[in-house]
């Protein structure tokens, strides 16, 4: 017969071999639930920052709203930016927050200027639709705020620094596409908007302030990336950098290509997998166009394609918008379509480019006058279709030279997309190589261009300095 004790010793090692398998199993299903994906009970972007190493880019699905539902801040250890390291040392003016993240409807509390960006659940959500297209804003400031915060893992190109005399540049954190967009209405009996007032104040302060007159304003960093932002103050500040989507609505005087930076759209619909990217036979549709066909201005053409393609053999090329699950069927025909036409609109750009890019659909651009982002160190050639809008109106001209490129001569450009398409990827923290960093590292080469011309001109400001003192 056994003993009471060892009984009990059984008893004790079931129960503990019982707590491991629970254990084990638990521990497994918590890694699935990681591992699932898009349809996982935790956010793809949340386990990127836990799962995936840092070191290369993994675009999340969608903004902040992913980011914003966790309500812990981030636990993980990161190091903080060396500010030796940073090849761009950038100045923030504080102003009130009815300039930026009260736009958003941001309350949080009074005695703070700005949200704790360390904390994901105190972060305001960016609208989501259309609005996102130029939420450069968004992106840039949350970028700086986060570059002086040990718990937050982030590319290191530029960090914040809180003395004007050691900055390269003076950052104005203007949402001013978001001010646009929402609050260009006059509202009441008022005979001007919230975005007019918002403007006019800006100009003001800025005018105001010893960094403006230092070098009227040249070395200050303007966001004005909705083509109608900034209408009223962009005249009385044109000195200044300003971050665009293109130079469709602007004199060369205002805004060129010399002084000024131009940004990728935050594109709308899905990236896709580098991994799961369909491949030349996976992607039946020739050429693949959805949007608005009648426009103004230099988006005629777009008028005039419609009626040479619309017949076509393979060709899809439909109106269409974002509301109604358009940014859901664009997402599937573009993954579904080898080419993607990128047609002038209103405007020279438009975000179809940079959705194209993400779905890996080679584009064709057709806007003589595009301005294209990184384009110094990035040869769009090597991934896109350039066509003249001349030649593409000639009857069988752009469908006779889509369908005489070959598959090895698709699959290179495809392969290149998969390889560059991160560039253009919009994310909190950002990561080495996305968009938020290509950005910084646009504006530190137009700074150096600055910087060369300002000393040139201070070369003989000392001999004179010299000769005045004796």
């Amino acid at each position: 017969m056994t003993s009471m004790p060892e009984k009990r010793v059984f008893s004790s090692k079931l129960l503990s071999c019982l707590i491991a398998i629970s254990m084990f199993f638990l521990i497994l299903s918590c890694s699935l639930i990681f591992r699932i994906g898009n349809n996982s009970l935790v956010p793809r972007s949340i386990y990127n920052l836990i799962v995936v190493d840092h070191g290369s880019i993994e675009p999340k699905s969608s903004p902040c709203k992913e980011l914003c539902s966790q309500s812990q801040p981030i636990q993980r250890a990161a190091a903080s930016c060396d500010p030796n390291q940073a090849i761009l040392k950038v100045y923030m003016y504080d102003l009130p927050r009815e300039f930026h993240f009260g736009l958003l409807g941001w309350i949080g509390d009074p005695t703070r200027l700005w949200p704790n960006v360390g904390n994901f659940s105190k972060i305001p959500r960016y609208p989501g639709g259309l609005n996102l297209q130029h939420s450069i804003e968004y992106w840039l400031t949350l970028d700086l705020l986060s570059s002086n915060m040990r718990n937050v893992p982030r590319s290191c190109t530029a960090i914040l620094v809180h003395n004007s005399s050691q900055a390269d540049i003076v950052f104005v954190p203007f949402f001013s596409s978001l001010s646009y967009n929402r609050f260009s209405k006059i509202e009441g009996t008022g005979n001007k908007s919230t975005n007019d007032i918002l403007q006019e104040r800006l100009v003001e302060y800025l005018k105001g302030r010893d960094e403006w007159k230092r070098f009227g304003g040249k070395d200050h960093l303007i966001m004005a990336h909705h083509p109608n932002s900034m209408l009223i103050a962009r005249w009385k500040l044109g000195s200044a950098m300003f971050v665009l989507s293109d130079f469709g609505r602007y004199s060369n005087q205002i805004a060129n290509v010399d002084k000024d930076v131009i940004a990728p759209y935050k594109h709308v619909v899905r990236t896709i997998d580098a991994k799961k990217s369909p491949s030349f036979e996976e992607r039946p549709t020739l050429v693949y166009f959805q949007g608005a066909i009648y426009r103004k201005d230099g988006g005629v053409i777009r008028q005039e394609l419609y009626y040479l393609l619309k017949d076509e053999k393979d060709v899809h090329f439909t109106f269409g918008s974002a509301v109604g699950g358009g940014i859901r069927k664009a997402s599937t025909g573009m993954a579904a379509s080898k080419f993607c036409l990128n047609i002038a609109g209103d405007t020279p750009s438009s975000n179809r480019l940079f959705d194209a890019i993400v779905s890996h659909c080679v584009p064709v651009i057709i806007s003589d006058e595009i301005e294209l982002p990184y384009e110094d160190v990035l040869d769009y050639s090597k991934f896109s279709i350039f066509v003249r809008a001349s030649d593409a109106c000639k009857n069988g001209y752009l469908m006779n030279l889509l369908r005489g490129i070959n598959r090895e001569k698709w699959t290179e450009m495809w392969d290149r997309l998969k390889q560059i398409a991160p560039h253009f990827e919009y994310q909190y923290p950002s990561r080495p190589g996305d968009a938020v960093d290509m950005i910084w590292k646009a504006v530190s080469r137009k700074v150096s261009t600055l910087h060369y011309k300002a000393h040139k001109k201070n070369r003989y400001n000392m001999s004179q300095q010299f000769l005045n003192s004796h």
